[in-house]
């Protein structure tokens, strides 16, 4: 998903030349439907046609190693090139004008686009909610409807309060792209948001499309930039000024003592963000992607989802590794892996420690002594008693689908975001399009009906 803003610019600038072809090659169970692919391709606003190589048939034919990959094949059909990882537009741009430069007088090309009718999507209340945070003595519930761009803000029934954002992504601005001062909730603020904190009457959100984190005043419908360029950071760097620095794919925030700790999912780092002072910086983890327990600058985390902040710990999940892990906050302290062991080691155990098993979780909830994880492929909702570290699951019955009742025959979709108030435990069900609520005291599960929207 990172690489897919660069590419969307290639696809603009060479519409009647370029042809893309997504193949997904699934590294997790999960991802082999070809129904999860199709709802990834949705979420992901993809207008090109991608290929589900659950076999690995593509894959091998191009001997290919990682995740992501490039190939370049010229008219005539000749690899000339690829490229593992992610990169910067102007490389590939050179390369395609190159390539260009090369065939067009031979007459190589046959310029058009490829006639194509992306799906449609029915009218939806909410279109894949990332995440979902509770404020219990606030009686505040926030939803971050990802797709649609916007936040709503309710209270805990879901009677609608306020919508955030008016759809429109800010990308689409001229002068300087995702990025802006003194808006309005009815003007363009998102483009994916995920992630938000409630800090009294102030939202901070990440928000993932934009690569910037937001701070929206609720007493005076404002809303504004205050970290990242608008652009993804193709490089790592040591930050800096919150507004001169880019950043990639911030997916979550937790806020602590005038700082925000943010799940940096494009960098495989946590980064924190002093709101005193303005200024970002990587927080715990060196960039590479792996799981690492080691100082937290020696460590090596692998996309982390959710973040929160408890008890001065902090708590994040890591979706590449399917891992729970904590670092201390202290300078000098340490990330530990409390559930997970590789970057390949993944599946659906209850069990104690690292002897269980999560696939792809996106989302947490600290809860006094207890963590709730939103296990999205294995669609559940799970707990880890902090004490023990048993990991147990509380929703769910494993099967993906849309029903709600007892904890253990509902289903979920994909659920990527988890919060907690008071005997409620609410789900962002991402691929149901819905907010659901657990019981804590019946083990009920529901929809949560959302009303004024």
């Amino acid at each position: 998903m990172h690489v897919l803003p660069q590419l969307r610019k290639l696809e603009q600038k060479y519409d009647d030349i370029l042809t893309v072809v997504g193949v997904h090659s699934a590294k997790f169970n999960a991802e082999k439907s070809s129904e999860n692919v199709r709802e990834a391709v949705r979420r992901y606003g993809i207008r090109h046609p991608v290929v589900n190589d659950a076999d690995f048939e593509i894959w091998k034919s191009y001997a290919t190693r990682a995740w992501p990959t490039l190939m370049f094949l010229d008219p005539t059909g000749k690899v000339i090139g690829r490229h593992e990882g992610e990169f910067p537009f102007g490389a590939l741009d050179q390369v395609l004008a190159e390539m260009i430069e090369e065939h067009e007088p031979l007459g190589n090309f046959v310029p058009g686009k490829l006639d194509l009718i992306p799906e449609t999507q029915p009218e939806i209340q909410l279109s894949f909610p990332g995440k979902v945070t509770a404020d219990a003595e606030r009686e505040t519930l926030v939803i971050s409807d990802s797709n649609h761009r916007r936040l709503i803000i309710s209270d805990l029934d879901g009677k609608v309060e306020a919508v955030i954002g008016n759809g429109e992504s800010p990308l689409a601005d001229s002068e300087q792209p995702g990025v802006y001062s003194e808006r309005t909730f009815d003007q363009p603020l998102f483009d994916n948001p995920q992630g938000v904190v409630i800090d009294g009457e102030t939202l901070y959100v990440a928000d993932a499309g934009t690569h910037t984190i937001v701070k929206i005043g609720l007493v005076g419908g404002t809303a504004e930039t205050i970290a990242g360029t608008g652009t993804q950071s193709m490089y790592r760097h040591q930050g800096g000024d919150a507004l001169t620095m880019p950043l990639n794919s911030p997916y979550d925030l937790s806020l602590h003592r005038g700082v925000l700790y943010v799940a940096m999912a494009g960098f495989h780092q946590l980064w924190s963000m002093n709101l005193a002072e303005s200024t970002v910086s990587p927080f715990a983890g060196d960039g590479g992607e792996d799981i690492h327990d080691d100082l937290k600058s020696n460590a090596r985390l692998a996309q982390p989802c959710g973040v929160e902040v408890s008890n001065n710990a902090v708590f994040f999940i890591d979706s590449e590794t399917s891992a729970l892990r904590v670092s201390a906050i202290a300078d000098e302290g340490r990330v530990v892996t409390l559930v997970g062991k590789g970057l390949f080691d993944f599946g659906d155990v209850d069990a104690v420690g690292k002897d269980a098993l999560f696939q792809h979780p996106q989302g947490l909830a600290v809860s006094k002594d207890v963590i709730y994880i939103a296990d999205s492929y294995n669609n559940k909702i799970k707990s880890v008693a902090i004490g023990s570290l048993q990991v147990s699951t509380v929703a769910g019955s494993g099967i993906v689908g849309d029903i709600d009742g007892f904890s253990t025959i509902a289903q979920f979709s994909e659920p990527a975001g988890v919060a907690v108030a008071g005997n409620r435990v609410y789900v962002a069900d991402t691929n149901n399009h819905k907010i659901k609520i657990m019981e804590l005291d019946t083990k009920e599960v529901y929809m949560l009906d959302l009303t004024g929207l």
